[in-house]
This record gives C-alpha cells, sequence and structure tokens, in this order.
C-alpha cells in the first residue's frame, strides 16, 4: 500500500494534500482505481467510525486525481461523499493549479446539480473566483447564494452589507426572480430592517445599485408566476417595499388586470387596491373596470367580491355614462355562491338601473336575474321589470352520479412470466383487493401445476428481496420478519411470505406453528379482522410447502370480495374430481364471502352442492340455506367527543370455523377492547372489507374509531377506504353512517373527498338514510367532533355534483339540533361560549359555520323546492340584528314557506 493511500486511510487530510502537492498528473492519474476500490470498501458500510474518518480525505485525494471535469464534477458531488464530504477550502487549494477555462467548466457542472445534492456554495463560489466565469444562476447556486448570504448571525454583519460587497449582485438578484420555491429561505432572515431581503434589495433599488424598472417587472413577473404561500408572501411585501410611484403603478395595470383575475388571494387584493386607486382617479378606463369586474366577481373570495362591488358602486356614482358598461359587469355577480353577494349586487344595480340608457342592457340585466335565489328573484321582477314566467325556477330532478358497477375478476394469470411481472407490481404498490387475490390464486396455481418454471420465472423478483440472502447477511432470519412483532403487517408483506415459501427460506415448522397458533399479537379491536385474513396466508403457504393446493376455492369473483355461490360449487367439484383436500382457513374464507344475500341464487346452489356428496359440499348448502347474513345487535357509546358504536355476538361465526375466523363474531366494546395498536397502515382496510363482503357493518364497527380520527384528531388518510366501504354489500347501519359523517368533518381535503364519494355511492345505491346521517351529523358538531365549516365544504362539494335534494334532506335533521341549543335572542352564551359555541346553561352561542350552513340548506331548499316546517328555525330567524346567521335564517324561512 502506498503512502497515500495509508494517509487516506487514516483520515490525515493535510498530508494527503502535501502528498499529492509533489506529484505530477500521471502520477495522480495512476492513483485512481485505488481510490475506487476504497470508496467501493467504504461504501458497504459507510456509517463506522473507520468511514467517517476516511472519507474527507478520500473525497480530497479522488477529486485531485481526476482531469476530466466531468469526472471530477461526479466525484465532488456524490451521494455517498455528501456526509462527510472535505472542507471546501481544501478542494479548492488542490484544485487551483487547473486551468481557469476547467475550472469554469467543473463549477457549472456542480451548480447545474439539483439542490438536492448539497453541493457547498463556498466550494461553487471559490471555483467562479478562480475562473473568472460568468456566474451560474441556477437554482441550487441561487438557494447556496441566499442561504449563504442570510447566515449574518455566524459573520456578525447584515445582510445588506454583504449583498453590498457582492460582485455578482445584479446577475443573482435577477435569477433570484426565476428560481423556484425561494420565497421560504429569504423569509428565514428577519422581516424589517437590514437584515431582512425585502428591505435590503429596496434599499438597494433605491440608491440605485439595482435598476429599478427591472427590480419591478422582475417582481411582478414573479408574483404571476404564481407559486408556494412563502413566495406571495415575500415578494408583495418586497413590491410593497419598493412603494410604486403612479407612473409605474400605470404602467404595469396589464399586470394588476391578470394578477386580480388570477392571482392568489393576499396577492390579488393588493392588485384590487392598486387598480381601485387608479380607477377613482380616472386613470383606468371603462373597459379596463368592465374586465375587471368580470374576473374578480367570478372569485370564491367574499372579501375580493365585496371591495369590487363597492368600488363600481363609487364609479357608477361618479359617472352615469359608465352605467351600460358597468351595470352588466355587477350583474355577473347573480350567480355568486353567497346569497349576501347577490344581494349587494342587487342592490347597487336597483340603485342605478335608472342610468341604463339602453333597452339592450335593461334586457341583459332581467336576464341574468334568472341567477338570483328565489326571495331576490322575485325582487328582481318588480324592480327590473323582468317577466316573473322568465324567472320561474324549472322544476329539480335530483341528478346522483351513477353508482359504481361491481368488477368481475379477471382469472390468474396464465404464464408465469405474466404472474411475475404482477407480483412485482405488487410488491411495490400494494395494489388493490383484485390485484392481490388473483396474483395469490395464480402462486398457487402455478406451484401446483410447475413449482421450478415458477421459481425460475420468480427469480428476478426474489433476488431484490433481503430475505434471498444473495449479497449479505442480517441480525434476523426470514422466520423472524414473518412472524414475530405483529405477523403480516400488510398484503405485500403476505405476498413475500408466499415467495419465502416457495424459495425455501421459511421453515415448515414455522409455518406449522403459524397455522395452529396465529402470529398476531395483542387483542385490540381489529386483530379479529388481522387474524383472518393473516390464517388463509399462513395456511396456503403452509400447504404449498407440504401439500400444494390446485388453486384457491376463496378467491372473490367481484372485487369487493363477494363470491358467487354457483362458482364455489364448481370449485367444489373440481376439488372432488382431483382427489384435493380443502384448506379448512380457505374454505371458512371462502363460505364468508360466498353471496347469500339472493336468496333464490342462494338456494338453488344449495341443492347442486349437496349433491357432491363431500364435507364440504353438505356445510356450503347448510351456509347457504341458514338466510342472509346474521346481523348482530349494534347499540351507541359516546366516548369523549366521539360517537361509536358496539356491536354484540354473532353466534354463525363461532361454531363450525377455524379459531382464527371465530373472532370475527365476538362483541366489539369500547371499554373493554384495547384500541392503542399497531393497525394504523391504510392498505389493509380494503383487505379486511374484502373478509366480509355482505357484511360491511361489522367491519366498519371495527375500524369506526380510527376513521373518527380525521376529523376529532386532524389525521390524514383513513377516510380513503370510505368509498370501498360504500361500495361493499350488506347493511349500511350506524357504523358505516357514523364512518361517512366523520369523513365529512375531515382536516383534510382530500379525505373529505372521499367521503363526499362515499355519501354520493350510497346515495346512488339507495342505501344512504339522510335522516340518520344528519342527526349524526348533528350531535357530532354539537359534542364539537366535527367543525360546521369542514362540514360546509363537504356539502357543498355533494351539492355541486347534482344531490341537492339528498343534501337537503341532511341538514334538515342537522339543523334543528344546532338550532335548538341557540342562545336566546340578546344573550351571548358567556365569554367561553361565544368564542368555542360552547354549552352555557343549556344554550350555546352561534357557532363558527352554522350560518354558512344556514346558507347551505337554503341553497338547497331553493333548487329542490322544499317546503315544509324546519324545528327552531323560526327562534334564529326572529333574532334582532342582521347578522349574517340571523340573514341566512330568514332566507332559509323564506325558502321553506315560498308558495
Amino acid at each position: 500500500m502506498s503512502s497515500l493511500m495509508e494517509a487516506v486511510r487514516a483520515g490525515r487530510t493535510a498530508e494527503v494534500v502535501s502528498l499529492l502537492d509533489g506529484m505530477t498528473d500521471a502520477e495522480r492519474r495512476a492513483l485512481f482505481p485505488e481510490l475506487k476500490a476504497l470508496r467501493k470498501e467504504l461504501r458497504a458500510d459507510q456509517w463506522t467510525a473507520q468511514a467517517r474518518s476516511a472519507y474527507p480525505t478520500l473525497h480530497a485525494a479522488g477529486t485531485a486525481c481526476q482531469t476530466g471535469a466531468a469526472g471530477v464534477a461526479n466525484w465532488l458531488a456524490a451521494s455517498d461523499m455528501r456526509w462527510w464530504p472535505a472542507p471546501p477550502a481544501v478542494l479548492i487549494d488542490l484544485l487551483g493549479d487547473r486551468s481557469p477555462s476547467w475550472l469554469g467548466d467543473v463549477a457549472h457542472r456542480l451548480a447545474e446539480r439539483p439542490t438536492g445534492s448539497r453541493v457547498p456554495y463556498e466550494l461553487m463560489a471559490g471555483l467562479v473566483r478562480l475562473s473568472g466565469c460568468p456566474v451560474p444562476t441556477t437554482e441550487a447556486y441561487v438557494h447556496g447564494w441566499v442561504e449563504h448570504i442570510g447566515h449574518v448571525w455566524q459573520r456578525g454583519d447584515t445582510v445588506l452589507d454583504r449583498l453590498r460587497k457582492d460582485p455578482h449582485l445584479a446577475q443573482l438578484t435577477a435569477a433570484l426572480f426565476e428560481t423556484n420555491d425561494i420565497g421560504s429561505r429569504l423569509a428565514w432572515t428577519a422581516d424589517e430592517g437590514p437584515n431582512s431581503w425585502t428591505e435590503a434589495l429596496a434599499t438597494l433599488t433605491t440608491e440605485g445599485v439595482l435598476d429599478r424598472k427591472a427590480t419591478v417587472d422582475a417582481c411582478l413577473a414573479r408574483l404571476l408566476r404564481g407559486g408556494p404561500a412563502a413566495d406571495h408572501r415575500v415578494f408583495l411585501r418586497m413590491l410593497r417595499t419598493l412603494t410604486l410611484t403612479r407612473d409605474e403603478e400605470r404602467e404595469h395595470t396589464a399586470e394588476w388586470l391578470a394578477l386580480a383575475s388570477d392571482a392568489a388571494s393576499v396577492v390579488a387584493a393588493h392588485a384590487q387596491s392598486v387598480l381601485a386607486s387608479l380607477a377613482l382617479d380616472s386613470e383606468l378606463t371603462t373597459r379596463q373596470l368592465t374586465e375587471m369586474s368580470g374576473a374578480v366577481l367570478f372569485r370564491h373570495e367574499k372579501k375580493l367580491v365585496r371591495a369590487q362591488l363597492v368600488l363600481l358602486g363609487k364609479v357608477l356614482a361618479r359617472d352615469a355614462s359608465a352605467a351600460d358598461d358597468l351595470l352588466p359587469a355587477v350583474a355577473q355577480a347573480f350567480g355568486h355562491e353567497d346569497s349576501d353577494v347577490q344581494e349587494r349586487a342587487l342592490k347597487l344595480v336597483e340603485r342605478h338601473a335608472g342610468k341604463a340608457g339602453t333597452d339592450e342592457t335593461r334586457e341583459e340585466l332581467a336576464s341574468a336575474a334568472a341567477q338570483l335565489i328565489p326571495t331576490l328573484r322575485m325582487r328582481a321582477a318588480q324592480s327590473l321589470g323582468a317577466s316573473s314566467e322568465a324567472l320561474e325556477p324549472v322544476p329539480y330532478e335530483e341528478v346522483l352520479p351513477p353508482a359504481p358497477e361491481p368488477v368481475r375478476l379477471a382469472p390468474a394469470p396464465g404464464s408465469a412470466a405474466e404472474l411475475a411481472e404482477e407480483v412485482g407490481a405488487l410488491l411495490a404498490s400494494d395494489g388493490d383487493v383484485a390485484a392481490f387475490e388473483r396474483t395469490l390464486d395464480g402462486l398457487v396455481r402455478h406451484a401446483y401445476r410447475d413449482r421450478d418454471g415458477l421459481l425460475e420465472a420468480l427469480d428476478p423478483v426474489v433476488a431484490r428481496r433481503w430475505w434471498d440472502g444473495r449479497e449479505q447477511a442480517y441480525a434476523y432470519s426470514a422466520d423472524d420478519y414473518f412472524t414475530r412483532h405483529h405477523g403480516l403487517i400488510n398484503a405485500a408483506h403476505g405476498l413475500e411470505l408466499m415467495l419465502a415459501t416457495l424459495c425455501g427460506k421459511v421453515l415448515t415448522a414455522t409455518l406449522h406453528k403459524a397455522v395452529q397458533r396465529g402470529t398476531v399479537t395483542g387483542d385490540c379491536g381489529h386483530s379479529p379482522l388481522a387474524r383472518a385474513f393473516e390464517a388463509r396466508i399462513w395456511e396456503t403457504a403452509y400447504r404449498i410447502r407440504a401439500e400444494p393446493l390446485p388453486f384457491l376455492l376463496s378467491t372473490p369473483t367481484w372485487g369487493t370480495g363477494l363470491l358467487e355461490p354457483d362458482e364455489l360449487v364448481a370449485r367444489l367439484d373440481e376439488y372432488r374430481r382431483l382427489g384435493a383436500r380443502v384448506s379448512e382457513a380457505d374454505f371458512a374464507q371462502a363460505l364468508l364471502r360466498v353471496r347469500r344475500g339472493d336468496r333464490a341464487l342462494a338456494e338453488a346452489a344449495a341443492e347442486r352442492a349437496m349433491t357432491l356428496g363431500t364435507a364440504e359440499g353438505t356445510r356450503l348448502a347448510e351456509w347457504l340455506t341458514t338466510g342472509a347474513p346474521a346481523v348482530p345487535a349494534f347499540h351507541r357509546q359516546m366516548s369523549g367527543d366521539r360517537i361509536l358504536v358496539e356491536s354484540g355476538e354473532i353466534a354463525e361465526l363461532q361454531g363450525d370455523f377455524p379459531a382464527g375466523f371465530r373472532p370475527l363474531g365476538r362483541p366489539v366494546s369500547f371499554d373493554r377492547d384495547r384500541w392503542h395498536c399497531w393497525h394504523w397502515g391504510d392498505g389493509m382496510r380494503r383487505h379486511w372489507l374484502a373478509l366480509l363482503p355482505e357484511q360491511r357493518e361489522l367491519v366498519a364497527v371495527r375500524m369506526l374509531r380510527e376513521l373518527s380520527a380525521v376529523a376529532v384528531d386532524d389525521t390524514r388518510g383513513e377516510a380513503a377506504v370510505l368509498p370501498a366501504l360504500a361500495e361493499s354489500g350488506g347493511e349500511a347501519g350506524d357504523a358505516v353512517h357514523l364512518a361517512v359523517a366523520y369523513g365529512l368533518g375531515a382536516r383534510h381535503p382530500e379525505d373529505r373527498l372521499a367521503a363526499v364519494d362515499a355519501l354520493l355511492v350510497l346515495a346512488a345505491r339507495g342505501q344512504l338514510d339522510a335522516a340518520l346521517m344528519g342527526a349524526d351529523l348533528g350531535q357530532l358538531v354539537r359534542r364539537g367532533a366535527v367543525k360546521p365549516s369542514r362540514l360546509v365544504e363537504s356539502a357543498r362539494t355533494a351539492a355541486a355534483t347534482g344531490a341537492n335534494a339528498a343534501v337537503w334532506e341532511m341538514l334538515r335533521h342537522t339543523l334543528p339540533v344546532l338550532l335548538a341549543d341557540l342562545a336566546p335572542d340578546g344573550t351571548t352564551g358567556g365569554a367561553t361560549g361565544a368564542a368555542t359555541g360552547g354549552t352555557t346553561g343549556g344554550a350555546t352561542a352561534p357557532r363558527r359555520g352554522l350560518a354558512d350552513l344556514l346558507a347551505l340548506a337554503a341553497e338547497c331548499a331553493e333548487r329542490t323546492g322544499a317546503r315544509e316546517e324546519l324545528p327552531h328555525l323560526a327562534r334564529a330567524a326572529d333574532r334582532r340584528g342582521s347578522s349574517r346567521l340571523v340573514a341566512q335564517a330568514r332566507r332559509l324561512r323564506s325558502a321553506l314557506a315560498a308558495a
């Protein structure tokens, strides 16, 4: 070993630099293969103390022993080097004798790396300084520059001071406005003073160090691009700090119009204020104001819409000649979702309608009035002279999205090569129930027909699994991996068990023990579902080893997990013909999946099953003739803010089923069962539903606490199973409706959207009990488990799809619960109650979001033509004042009482 390699291994950086300085380029290149070999050696275990010591010197030596710019750049930015790199000063010293053009090439190659490469800015800037090349303006370089300038606490000066000294200030500032996701980094420093990026750049612009026109143009262009909220805040603050003159504001009228139309709310508000100032000073043309209004009045932010209506009112009051252009623009707000906005717009049109100079304008206003809510529409018929017949609403017809059609499972892959591809895809994605079931059945079928051919096809897939043991040994065996802790954690884990069994990596004794005793530890509320899922997987794996099955009896016919009885009878007949012994767990799962709800179909299949002359045929016949699946007794249980459901015992799941399936029939109790456990992954919930495809209520009861967390604890992702729950079979009772109700009040939009999908599926299938759902939502809002504002978003989304009648039927049972607790007029419900909507002396202050719920209910009632009396509504409508809650309560009362 050479002295240089000894120094590199020992981590003696200074000695390595000294030795390299005395070598020629040829000598350095000759050492590079040894350095590559050392790198490969260290990469195998780069977290040891020896590796941490050697990496910085290896980084430096490898840089110096290469002559190609691309090779040096790759070495400097390598992912395995970034944990313990050589100091930038050392690297610059080693490369200092290269030509300027070569150094510039390396600098630009490093700057073009992604920001995640974490190439030190000091290294890139040092190479730029030595080479004299143009400064890079890539994302990585600009991010590094911003971070370098911003670390003023390490240097004792300010951001402003450091920017003044920077020789590349103009180029990098221009690039700053074009760099993605830079706002959060700029916001790390102070918001004000010399350490604020916005104030520092504004100061330099005022001093003439930066070109003012270029800075203003770049700032506006960046706001027009959009991006994260942090970018909006930083660049808007910078624009405000620049304090544009009136000439500059007028020069950029087109940009302000675009920002008011499409920018984020805070940016649009600033653009709107600038345009309003120009309009009031007669520096905005009527056409431009009309264009601006057409865009702003379609925005959902009510604050922007109200401000625009105020602006239009001021302009109309000053300039009557603009009425023919501006009044139709105001009338566009007649179609706004908020009735308050509609009323403001109508008042404005009524006030200035006399200024309309042409019949065409008046006809346009009368036509636009058809978009108003019924009470305002009647008023418009009188004030605008519109025909009452023309403004009559079209009779409502509920048009729901079609219910999803069940998808029949495709046959198992016909060739081993096709099966191997699907296995690899499932291991990477943990696919849906249909993909898992047909792949599992395919493994069983091909293992029975041609085990060697299957193993050959699976070799590329298996070679990437750690338990295959081809590359390195692990501290635990495959047996431990599949049995210790909590058993099989998801469907892909079960698929891995099948592969490891086929490859002989799991002991037969381990498989037999798991079949006899199971592997799921603990006794939480979910463990019966997990035990049943595992029981079939483990027994199938054991039979592959000891007595292969020709195919699985329990493979479902449909994607929901449902198995047609005729198909199960045919499979049992084939087993009889082959003389194959049935797997207990596989047959038990088949019984739980077979369709029993269609009594005629079930009884006909039972007759054919009896003729098989086998024990399993007789058992199937008895199962099919017992009637529809048994439904246990359910009752509700309050737990803090939550409303949960408990269930009684199911006798038919106890007697003749294997031990792994019997817990499915045990009672569910939230007082006795443990619920804080490891079943946190959402991938298994779809497979749990497929265990009992005609008894979804049993599964929903055991998942309800986790599903409630999306609303109560603001968790994310648990509600993704709700559409599958709605598409499953069996009774949709308390547990299913409560699960969807919690989803409608979820914290995260994707969970609320999943709940809306489930609601629409239940409605389309005729399984939605809107009265039950509405009453549940009322109680959940009352207890604080669901926030009204979230419920409004969900219900509005459902109504927007055409489910106005379903939403109204739901809200008509939600609102009485909340209105009944409303404090009498003239009281506040106490300081705490007023702030939180909490109960005080038997009554509550108006809850935040209650007015929005009333508005949505009024909208649905107006569209559907609902006519009835809503309990406790009059009490809210008769309150004094003109608050939004009172206005919407009166609107709803008028809609329900309209002739």
